[in-house]
């Protein structure tokens, strides 16, 4: 009875819990520039699961929750290869997955890019070896962008996304 009553006047835990992350924070404001200025919009990604195990897309799909909250930089994932910018490929690319990998690329709009999410994307995963795995993205695609990890973390997809779009800033300038 006594721990439950001390549990009560004690101070919370969440109290000493940070909600901001100031370098989060700047990567994202950078990105959001860069984006306004090179695709003069907001960017649309296309996420295609070639063969991963999901630990790539579930930090994928962190970039969405409140935390991250990609969408007010103006970065939205999209159902349709037909209104992507970037394809990002995850997993190593199966035998069973090329045909429909090669379409998605196909159905994208030009200007199209590639980045490569995770090891096994970037052609240096554990499946890779497998006789059901041709290889890395780079196999089928020219591969703009590679950020290796297994899993990589959310903001290091947003530096990778960062890093992109200041290469593409580059080749048209130049």
């Amino acid at each position: 009875m006594a721990k439950a009553i001390s549990n009560v006047f004690k101070k919370p835990s969440t109290d000493e819990f940070k909600f901001g992350d100031a370098e989060l924070e700047a990567i994202c404001v950078q990105l959001k520039e860069k984006v306004d200025r090179v695709f003069g919009r907001s960017l649309a990604i296309r996420e295609l699961d070639a063969g991963s195990d999901n630990s790539t897309e579930i930090e994928l799909n962190n970039l969405s929750t409140p935390y991250y909250d990609v969408e007010r930089f103006g970065i939205s994932f999209v159902a349709s290869p037909r209104h992507a910018d970037v394809l990002i490929v995850t997993g190593a690319i199966t035998r069973n997955m090329e045909i429909a990998a090669k379409k998605t690329w196909e159905a994208m709009p030009a200007p199209k890019f590639v980045v490569a999410v995770g090891d096994d994307a970037c052609g240096v995963g554990i499946q890779n070896e497998s006789y059901a795995v041709l290889g890395g993205a780079d196999k089928i695609f020219v591969v703009d962008l590679k950020i290796p990890g297994n899993p990589p973390s959310p903001k290091m997809i947003l530096m990778g996304l960062l890093a992109l779009v200041h290469q593409i800033e580059k080749q048209t300038k130049g």
